[in-house]
């Protein structure tokens, strides 16, 4: 089976250790380990852990409280898996097979755009687009698009919600239309809702979790509660489907690790869950304004529409330069690393990070500036893509 090149996680992979600024971090600032043990019922037991196999499926007090994170649901429909990104591609693995076609939204972190090229063969893009609204312009969903990419063929339809890389979240309607396209074509819906309770305003996005009975809903620990090196994700579905599920986990990792699978323990206890998506939240708060008064000094250079939810931005921008080209730029004149639109299936776009701490940030802004200045000063021409 041959597989695309998944050209964001690659070159992150590759330069993301080696550049002084790095703003293509998704995330916030990652908590520290004593963070989390402080005020938990045993703080010493980490001490006295023996390194053993965990259960399988995660341990039962942990998926319980996953599952309370949902509403409407138990232990019996969830599984731990090693990051979301494994749980992603379970669900893929285990619904495609070849000869069947998956809607995937665009723009999009291109995981399950390369893995259904790869078990179906087919991936059929539908959108989300810039409108005006009341005030303020929004993403919002094509859903002419969505009945296009949706056919009989279609065995499931991959949302990311709130998205990435827009930070948009579907309102209700647009949820709606997303599971009348899927009831349908009796396809499944797979969720990613990894940057849920990453909200800068509001109440807790929305789930897909209890609106179709085929629902799979991925998440995890990396992305809204700044604990990427936990590597914990989890897929939520009908219990039947996720023992199912099961056996496809039973030929990549087995289990969760012991440590993450007791540290998630405390994690997504509830109270303590709702403590650590409040620090999410004032980060969030907290460092936007400075990217966006950054935004706000270059005039008309730049299009953008303020995230709803995630440390992330999408800025568009008017010069004579593609968005890969414009990456290699950043990264090998200023030491910076930012994310090209192309790697989102989408055009001269740059995805900035803003989860971290501000003085970074200013400094690799002012770092693009100089690239910038060059750009601006140039006779308009095409440049890479």
């Amino acid at each position: 089976m041959r597989i695309d090149l998944f050209q964001m996680e690659r070159t992150q992979c590759l330069y993301e250790n080696d550049v002084r600024h790095n703003l293509s971090e998704s995330g916030v600032l990652p908590m520290r380990l004593q963070d989390i043990l402080d005020g938990s019922p045993d703080p010493d037991w980490l001490r006295e852990a023996r390194l053993k196999y965990p259960a399988s499926r995660g341990s039962e007090r942990l998926r319980e409280r996953i599952a309370q994170f949902y509403g409407d649901a138990t232990h019996d429909n969830v599984m731990v898996t090693n990051g979301g990104s494994e749980a992603n591609y379970v669900c893929l693995w285990a619904l495609l097979e070849r000869g069947d076609r998956a809607a995937v939204m665009i723009p999009n972190y291109l995981q399950g755009w390369g893995l259904a090229r790869a078990y179906a063969g087919r991936a059929d893009a539908f959108r989300l687009v810039p409108r005006p609204g009341d005030g303020r312009a929004r993403w919002t969903l094509d859903v002419r698009s969505l009945e296009r990419a949706v056919t009989r063929r279609t065995k499931l339809i991959l949302v990311t919600n709130p998205n990435n890389p827009t930070g948009a979240v579907l309102d209700g309607e647009e949820i709606d239309a997303v599971v009348r396209a899927a009831r349908r074509a009796g396809a499944w819906i797979v969720s990613d809702e990894v940057y849920r309770g990453a909200e800068l305003r509001g109440p807790t996005s929305p789930t897909f979790w209890g609106r179709y009975e085929r629902v799979l809903v991925t998440a995890g620990l990396s992305k809204a509660f700044g604990l990427p090196g936990l590597r914990t994700g989890w897929i939520l579905g009908p219990a039947k489907t996720i023992a199912r599920l099961c056996a496809y986990h039973d030929y990549l990792t087995l289990t969760p690790t012991y440590l993450s699978d007791r540290i998630a323990e405390i994690v997504m206890e509830p109270a303590r869950r709702e403590a650590i998506l409040a620090r999410t939240r004032g980060i969030l708060r907290a460092n936007l304004p400075a990217l966006e008064t950054w935004i706000a000094a270059h005039g008309d250079l730049f299009t953008y529409i303020r995230p709803v939810a995630g440390a992330i931005a999408l800025v568009g921008y008017r010069l004579p330069i593609g968005s890969v080209a414009l990456f290699d730029r950043l990264r090998l004149q200023q030491s910076v690393l930012v994310t090209p639109g192309a790697h989102f299936g989408i055009g001269r776009y740059m995805r900035i990070g803003y989860g971290y701490d501000q003085d970074s940030l200013r400094r690799g802004l002012e770092r693009i500036d100089a690239t910038l200045a060059g750009l601006r000063r140039r006779p308009r021409a095409a440049a890479g893509t």
